[in-house]
């Protein structure tokens, strides 16, 4: 999905493409300064709006074409905060399985352009099940996680030994 030139989340494609640095926090006030018009309220009260997803959403394309995706959010602070994920990740093995740790996972799905239910349909395992990997709270089996590197291979998702 690409943004026409008059949508009024370009200037915030365009300045987030200028930047050159990994990570950009700005106020809710500077992105309609960037935009010269208003978020809608929802951006001041919805998380979701702020999510990283690729259909219907043409404040999230604005962002992940630049390159970028939403880190962190303080929604009563009216911030957020941009990253660049790195274009290759860092992994580690352990007999010979890759170790899918939460930054990994979320990273695979995000590269994906997936949300949690989808990347579950995709493993054969739960939403929640997903939402507890990322989250740390558990990790994927060794079964699994030899799925995720065969999912994460056909996605040409980038990883190397650290």
């Amino acid at each position: 999905m690409s943004l026409k030139g008059e949508s009024k989340y370009q200037p915030l494609l365009e300045y987030l493409r200028r930047s050159d640095r990994p990570q950009v926090t700005l106020t809710f006030t500077e992105i309609e300064a960037l935009m010269a018009e208003s978020l809608p309220g929802s951006a001041r009260n919805k998380r979701d709006w702020w999510s990283n997803r690729s259909k219907g959403a043409l404040q999230a394309t604005a962002w992940m074409n630049a390159g970028f995706l939403v880190e962190d959010l303080d929604l009563e602070g009216e911030q957020v905060t941009f990253v660049k994920p790195p274009q290759v990740y860092k992994v580690q093995r352990v007999d010979g399985t890759v170790q899918w740790n939460s930054e990994l996972i979320r990273a695979l799905r995000r590269h994906m352009k997936l949300t949690q239910a989808e990347l579950a349909k995709v493993l054969g395992v739960r939403q929640q099940t997903v939402s507890e990997w990322e989250k740390g709270i558990y990790s994927p089996t060794r079964a699994t996680s030899n799925h995720l590197s065969l999912v994460a291979e056909k996605a040409e998702f980038q990883y190397e030994e650290d």
